[in-house]
């Protein structure tokens, strides 16, 4: 995937940031001290957002939409993120973290308050409703935490502590589902929003006072800001896309989109798949959710930091896309929910390690002062699911049934496979494909 002449320019890009310098301005906190704040506001968001996703449906049946509707709203939110992520990593990098934090909570803020109106029957709750979504481009705290973790370790250090974002996002899954529905009986529908309103405002407050203004070391902004050149904006394509044809990006991006493209497809459909084909009742259904988010917690926060400091990355790449092969090929003769609750954990592992791995190999592969842009790239990738996912999957589950999810996910990721396979595997010392 990477030839030889590409390992030394990828290795050059790391350099400036591989030395374990913490940068300037990290104030009171200390490199420490901000590395663990960030870690705490990527929970509370997350939490916050599972909280909005356990009242979505509904709120949107009490105001008299279908479906269909419902699947607008998602569609909405997701193409929104997806076109947002990048721009929004770019603006990372120009502005800092401090600014980039304080503009993802203030973000999360607006769609909680258009919420919290939409609940009132006074105010037209569907248009406020649909409005809520608009936020949604500037929302991306879990790609600007990436970006601080990713500017304050060294690439040795970095799969671990992105892996331990894992444990904010299962913190997420699991506090956020049930305290959604906890507030929500026993307190109204517009109870979570509130919550998460005043949560958000918080978390603003934190990051403007908190973060430093820039977790990026001198010479990464230097790069970043050449003497006479003119000020590239926030919204260069050019610039965005320029990230893509460096040396090693283009293939991992794509090994991180098509072999992670069949479970998302899997996952988006998962709701009507617990009802329809397992059976199951809401309250079984965030059950095992609860257990989806315990074994990310678990796999993503402590196994992929351990995996990563005894197998290089290109060997960790090439285990999940094999895991996710046998993992399809076991789907295809699913035929209950305990099947699929034997079935989770090496899913769960496949999709842990995809995502740190790939993230970390593509933030070593560009320059310290495009961290953000680059995992704002990364971050569109989900949201590119949500999006195409309702409607493919849709199509899929109608015409073939569950067994179709496995069928695909085995064929794709048997070819990537089969594709890494033949790459050169480097040494583990290197950390890089």
């Amino acid at each position: 995937m990477v030839s030889q002449q590409d390992l030394p320019s990828m290795q050059d890009a790391g350099a400036s940031r591989g030395q374990g310098q913490s940068p300037s301005g990290m104030g009171a906190l200390g490199r420490a001290g901000v590395i663990l704040l960030t870690y705490v506001l990527a929970a509370l968001e997350l939490t916050c957002l599972f909280m909005q996703f356990s009242i979505m449906p509904y709120l949107s049946r009490r105001l008299g939409l279908d479906s269909v509707a419902f699947g607008y709203q998602q569609t909405i939110f997701g193409v929104l993120q997806l076109l947002g992520g990048p721009v929004f990593g770019r603006f990372a990098d120009q502005h800092g973290a401090r600014a980039a934090f304080t503009l993802s909570f203030l973000a999360s803020s607006a769609l909680y308050l258009l919420l919290v109106a939409a609940c009132s029957p006074s105010l037209p709750g569907v248009a406020l409703l649909f409005a809520s979504r608009l936020p949604a481009a500037l929302m991306h705290t879990l790609p600007a935490a990436q970006m601080v973790i990713t500017d304050l370790t060294v690439p040795e250090e970095r799969p671990a502590a992105l892996g331990r974002l894992g444990l904010c996002f299962g913190i997420g899954v699991i506090v956020g589902s049930l305290l959604g529905g906890t507030l929500s009986s026993a307190c109204g529908i517009q109870c979570p929003a509130i919550v998460a309103l005043v949560v958000n405002l918080l978390g603003a407050v934190l990051s403007f006072t908190c973060i430093p203004t820039s977790t990026k070391e001198a010479s990464a902004q230097a790069q970043a800001a050449l003497p006479g050149a003119p000020k590239a904006s926030v919204f260069d394509l050019k610039a965005i896309t320029r990230l893509l044809l460096q040396p090693g990006v283009l293939p991992v991006f794509l090994v991180k989109v098509i072999s992670g493209f069949p479970s998302g497809l899997f996952m988006v459909m998962f709701s009507i798949i617990s009802m329809d084909f397992f059976q199951l009742e809401a309250t079984q259904s965030g059950y095992l959710m609860s257990f989806f988010g315990v074994l990310q917690m678990v796999i993503q926060g402590l196994v992929i930091g351990r995996l990563s400091s005894h197998f290089s990355e290109g060997a960790l790449l090439r285990a999940s896309v094999l895991v996710f092969s046998i993992v399809g090929l076991a789907m295809v003769l699913m035929a209950n929910v305990f099947h699929f609750c034997l079935l989770m954990p090496g899913l769960v592992f496949s999709l842990c390690a995809l995502n740190v791995v790939t993230d970390s190999m593509l933030t070593k592969a560009v320059s310290a002062s495009d961290t953000g842009t680059m995992l704002g790239l990364c971050a569109s990738v989900q949201p590119l699911t949500r999006t195409l996912g309702p409607t493919l999957g849709g199509l899929l589950y109608h015409s073939f049934g569950v067994p179709i999810f496995g069928h695909v996910q085995f064929a794709v990721n048997f070819l990537v496979l089969l594709f890494l396979w033949r790459q050169p595997m480097p040494q583990k010392k290197d950390k890089v494909w």
